[in-house]
């Protein structure tokens, strides 16, 4: 890059021409190779280290992370204008015309006050747009599965298939709770995970209820598992054991000491 730091559009046509060079002739035979469907897994591996790099908190990681999704989406855009669909500009131009459309309370004369207007202006210019905003099938089932049990209790709601508040979502929590424990009560059966599920889904409800992310929420005590685990390794390399010849009693005792001083990250 030459200097186009302070003019994002600058940048970002120097950037389409260094992708287009090597894919071109005498650019990178891996380049050249690609196509949408290998492109695919690297797509959704980047995605999710941007996450992990938003979760961090960590801006020149998530800049870079941000670079790496960047360049899978522009690398996209010009396989399929080499293929005459649709070229960059018109991806860009697409979303900013759909921006533009479903805030006519920012670029038009529309009144929004409330989330609850928001979420009905919003609503109205999808349907304009000819989709259906409400309707199940409209959640990706591509979508990890917390994000996408979210997503859809969220469009069952707006069709008014919800409980009037999260007391009805708490009490189904403690009935799928009940089931599944009854269910383990039994040899083992296709139920233990239908009920699990069953359990799982009503807890995203709840999630709901509260406007938490539950796929974030999992995925945050997931990265506290692992550093209190990493935790309990070094301690254990101190005394000169490891998880494998401690005792499970020793292994409890570092990780509640962890779990009190709330242990910095490795």
């Amino acid at each position: 890059m030459t200097g186009n730091n302070g003019d994002p559009g600058a940048a970002l046509n120097e950037f389409v021409a260094i992708v287009r060079r090597l894919r071109g002739p005498g650019g990178c035979p891996w380049d050249a190779q690609q196509t949408p469907e290998t492109l695919k897994t690297y797509v959704l591996e980047e995605a999710y280290e941007l996450i992990e790099a938003l979760d961090k908190g960590d801006p020149p990681h998530i800049k870079e992370e941000l670079g790496d999704l960047l360049l899978h989406l522009v690398f996209l855009s010009d396989l399929y204008e080499e293929q005459g669909h649709f070229s960059l500009a018109e991806v860009t131009a697409g979303i900013a015309a759909k921006m533009i459309h479903r805030h006519p309370h920012v670029f038009g004369d529309a009144k929004a006050e409330t989330q609850e207007e928001l979420r009905r202006i919003w609503q109205q210019a999808k349907l304009k747009e000819g989709k259906t905003p409400a309707s199940l099938g409209k959640v990706s089932p591509a979508l990890p599965a917390l994000v996408q049990a979210q997503r859809l209790g969220e469009a069952a709601a707006r069709m008014g298939f919800d409980w009037p508040n999260i007391k009805g979502a708490l009490e189904k929590v403690e009935e799928e709770w009940q089931e599944f424990r009854e269910a383990l009560a039994q040899p083992a059966t296709p139920a233990w995970e239908e009920e699990l599920g069953d359990l799982l889904f009503s807890l995203v409800n709840v999630a709901r209820f509260l406007n938490i992310d539950s796929e974030g929420a999992l995925r945050r005590t997931i990265f506290k598992f692992v550093k209190r685990f990493n935790v309990v390794e070094r301690t254990l390399a101190k005394a000169g054991k490891t998880p494998e010849t401690a005792t499970l009693e020793e292994m409890d005792a570092i990780w509640q000491a962890c779990k009190q001083a709330k242990a910095p990250s490795p």
